[in-house]
């Protein structure tokens, strides 16, 4: 039995600092963070950034895998969801500008005249599915 539990222990961490290195890996190549700093003029507060996606990968990792419920009212969940839509928002943006996505694509496709349609047309696509996920899957 301690056997069992040793092993698997191992294998937890094992795996997490293999995905947790592949993710540092992942924002340090592409300079996610520096180029999101640099977007909204906050490299001042480059830390802060650095500091929240490392504490919010952690909280919200182990949150997960001891099922937590925050008995809180539902009107907490307007705030948290506006503030991790614009964080993810504003780190899809850093990424596709670093990639420089968008314009390869839209070349690719032939829409390259018509650059904000396809990013009108992104963007609604998210909204709505993510407008149908949470009505439907989260409500039921």
């Amino acid at each position: 039995m301690i056997i069992n539990f040793f092993l698997l222990s191992v294998i937890g961490l094992a795996g997490g600092l293999v995905v947790g290195s592949g993710f540092v890996a992942f924002l340090a190549v592409l300079g996610i963070i520096p180029r999101l700093t640099q977007l909204t003029k906050t490299h001042k507060y480059i830390h802060i950034y650095e500091l929240s996606i490392i504490l919010g990968t952690v909280v919200v990792g182990w949150m997960s895998l001891r099922n937590t419920q925050l008995f809180q009212s539902s009107l907490w969940l307007v705030p948290i969801g506006l503030l991790s839509g614009v964080f993810i928002g504003m780190l899809a943006a850093a990424l596709t500008e670093v990639l420089n996505v968008f314009p390869i694509l839209a070349k690719r496709i032939g829409f390259g005249e018509k650059i904000v349609v396809l990013l009108m047309a992104i963007v609604l696509g998210k909204i709505c599915g993510s407008l149908f996920h949470w009505m439907y899957f989260v409500n039921h």
